[in-house]
């Protein structure tokens, strides 16, 4: 459709027509009677006022969406179809690893390719929006949205948010922006802002930080994402520094709009306009509603506000009818880009569903990729295991047989498709031992929604016996620990992020029996496992890996497949450390060792300094760097220094590299971080090859928000690290003129 019937679509709607298309609804409330159960209309909204809704949310499936959109399209009055939304986070029907995995692949190519077959599959399952990608920078592994981030680094957020981007809208290899083409879906970048840095990770809470550390740290993933063209975002719950997001004039209208220069749709995440009135700056729904629109948030989603109130607010003079127009053609020209006016269903097709979910070329990308993104954190020389000492391993533990590994925010339809480590092992030709052990959770610390573990003392002592029964005629146990999917996700924050004590009780007990322990860890946070280091000979960190977990284990476990993976965020040695990250500031009293000596900064019971540093990731076999060679020692703005190493593989086996390019800002006229990420590259080495790995680096990676709160570099010292993660000394020294 041209801009111009737009614009002439636009003029023939009424004021309830053009509030209606800035409202999103469950599916639920407005589908036919009888498609869709489960669901009330807690509104209790007029049939009238659903019909001219906008968008619906939290339905897939082709032939049902098919039937909603034209049962809706033939009541509207302008027969305009809906925008069908969708939480497709890390998979439609093939779950690929939680982002904070993926986060760990550091793999831009990897992550746009696992975007892309979600696009594709959710697109054919009837969507045309994916809530996707979130990009809130988190530090805080207390919070139960971490699962859904990328990790604690604002360059590498910004690296992988861009990529999903591409590959949920297909932008990628260059291609133009191109919604309506077959396996395209539009993207949408949440939370604005800083959703993940709430007071004691506790969800919803109020986040507070000053202007520098969101321009610094927090804004550049969301703009990244929204220069690689991503199409709609989304508010943020939580308040920060005092005022509830979707009520911010300045940070939408200022910073959103006119700074990073979006001009696509602007939603509510799920019923926040309505929650200003709980945050105590609306004294109801009708003056929600005002502070929304004037702060400029497009669409309501799941509240009472637009769709009671915004039509009152114009015709009371409250409200400029121009505000509402300018949404309204918002969620239109998406519609348009979406090709929704030629063709209401997209590629939602039947047939296509059976074609592509879980085809195996999809199933393929989910193993490589959930083997990609596992941290090896312990290995003393027990790992890879050998194929031939078959009937000589145990494999112990409440993840050892289940395929329920596909994270707080994956809803797959058929989780039963899902691989078990133990049907992993098996199509190996190795056919373990299999003892169940103890439950996934504690019976005093159960789970935020649904699925509980019910047992008695009793049941827990007979797993328990049964397991060490194993393991004491096993050459080797894999011991297969974590925390529930339940433990994370939305309304997912815990105080206390350790494993449950009955795995910590088995581990124990396995260990009195059988030293030889690898340990495979299972997580939708960092949890602390300074206990399991300790006992175990390795510790393979897998976090939740999706719908081919189980292969992509056993994959890394006998050598099939070496690990790569490099840590997204820091793990904390105890709870009291965090929030924890690598990029923080010096003090004026700084503790090199990391633990307690007099007065200087630090705790008197524990180091400063994590179990394991961001970008730390073991592999088969060892790697030697050299010290760091600059091109020159002194730099303009207009001329870039090379800094280069020299990367040896010293082990027997080929593997890959992550190489890390780090920068210190050694004086400012504001505190600068310690280091911060500033490239990567990953590096294949045969054994005993070696390979030069080169950085550019120019003057716009020094810059920052100065103490007139201008970004831009400052002349004087500066080091140049490059390593294999984030606690590397290996650098050189150069000047900027």
């Amino acid at each position: 459709m041209e801009y111009k019937q737009l614009e002439q679509l636009l003029k023939d709607m009424s004021l309830e027509e053009k509030v209606g298309q800035m409202v999103q609804l469950p599916a639920g409330m407005i589908a036919k009677e009888g498609l869709i159960t489960g669901q009330v209309d807690n509104l209790h909204l007029p049939k009238e006022q659903k019909r001219l809704i906008g968008s619906v949310l939290g339905l897939t499936g082709a032939e049902d969406l098919r039937e909603m959109q034209e049962n809706f399209m033939a009541e509207h009055p302008h027969h305009i179809p809906l925008l069908l939304m969708y939480d497709v986070i890390n998979g439609m029907e093939t779950i690929f690893p939680i982002p904070l995995g993926q986060g760990c692949t550091f793999s831009p190519e990897l992550v746009e390719q696992a975007a892309r077959v979600a696009a594709k599959e959710a697109t054919a399952a009837g969507l045309h929006v994916t809530f996707s990608p979130m990009l809130d920078l988190v530090r805080d592994a207390r919070w139960g949205r971490v699962m859904e981030s990328t990790g604690e680094d604002p360059y590498l957020n910004a690296e992988l948010g861009k990529a999903m981007v591409r590959g949920y809208q297909g932008s990628g290899k260059g291609e133009a922006l191109d919604l309506a083409k077959e396996g395209n879906i539009a993207g949408c970048v949440k939370h604005f802002a800083a959703y993940g840095a709430p007071l004691g990770g506790r969800e919803y809470e109020n986040v507070e930080l000053s202007e520098r550390t969101l321009r610094e740290d927090y804004f550049p993933a969301y703009q990244a994402a929204i220069e690689e063209g991503c199409v709609m975002v989304m508010t943020s719950f939580n308040t920060l520094n005092r005022i509830p997001s979707s009520g911010n004039k300045w940070l939408m209208r200022k910073v959103l709009r006119e700074e990073m220069k979006f001009d696509g749709l602007l939603i509510s995440d799920y019923s926040a306009v309505d929650e200003m009135i709980s945050h105590g700056i609306a004294a109801d729904s009708r003056e929600a509603a005002k502070l929304a629109i004037l702060a400029g948030v497009d669409m309501d989603m799941v509240s009472n506000a637009y769709i009671r109130y915004l039509a009152e607010l114009v015709r009371s003079g409250e409200v400029e009818e121009r505000l509402v127009d300018d949404g309204c053609m918002r969620v239109l020209k998406l519609k348009n880009e979406l090709g929704l006016f030629e063709n209401p269903f997209k590629d939602g097709s039947v047939e296509k569903e059976m074609e592509i979910l879980l085809c195996k070329e999809h199933r393929n990308l989910a193993r490589k990729m959930a083997a990609k993104s596992f941290v090896l954190l312990k290995n003393e020389k027990i790992l890879p295991l050998a194929k031939e000492a078959n009937g000589t391993v145990a494999l112990i533990g409440p993840y050892a047989d289940t395929v329920d590994m596909f994270g707080a925010w994956s809803f797959p339809k058929k989780p039963e498709l899902g691989v078990t480590i133990k049907q992993g092992m098996e199509a190996k030709g190795v056919v373990p031992a299999v003892s169940k052990g103890c439950f996934i959770q504690d019976e005093d610390k159960q789970a935020k929604v649904g699925q509980k573990d019910v047992y008695t003392e009793e049941e827990l002592e007979f797993l328990m016996k049964e397991a060490v029964e194993t393991a004491k005629s096993a050459e080797t146990v894999i011991l297969c620990l974590g925390e529930h999917r339940e433990y994370t996700g939305e309304g997912g924050s815990r105080a206390d992020i350790t494993l449950p004590k009955h795995q910590l009780e088995l581990l124990h007990r396995v260990a009195k029996v059988n030293k030889n322990i690898v340990t495979v860890v299972f997580s939708g946070r960092p949890v602390v496992i300074s206990e399991v280091v300790e006992v175990s000979k390795a510790v393979l960190m897998v976090w939740m890996p999706g719908t081919e977990g189980g292969n992509a284990v056993a994959d890394v476990l006998y050598g099939d497949v070496m690990p790569e993976g490099k840590l997204s965020m820091c793990l904390p040695r105890s709870v009291g450390q965090v929030p924890i990250f690598y990029n923080k500031f010096r003090t004026g009293r700084p503790n090199e060792e990391g633990t307690r000596v007099g007065f200087i900064h630090g705790y008197i019971d524990e180091s400063i300094y994590p179990l394991f540093p961001f970008g730390y990731g073991l592999t088969y076999t060892d790697f030697v760097y050299s010290e760091v060679k600059l091109s020159k020692d002194t730099m303009t703005k207009e001329e870039a220094v090379t800094a280069t190493v020299t990367v040896t593989n010293t082990g027997m086996r080929d593997a890959v590299e992550t190489v890390q390019l780090y920068l210190w800002d050694v004086t400012g006229s504001v505190v600068r971080p310690e280091k911060m990420l500033k490239g990567f590259q990953k590096v294949s080495l045969k054994a005993g090859e070696s390979k030069e790995v080169s950085f550019a680096i120019t003057e716009d990676m020094l810059r920052f928000y100065n103490i007139d709160m201008e970004f831009a570099s400052e002349p004087g010292r500066f080091v140049a690290y490059i390593g294999s993660d984030s606690s590397t000394k290996n650098g050189a020294e150069f000047r900027l003129v």
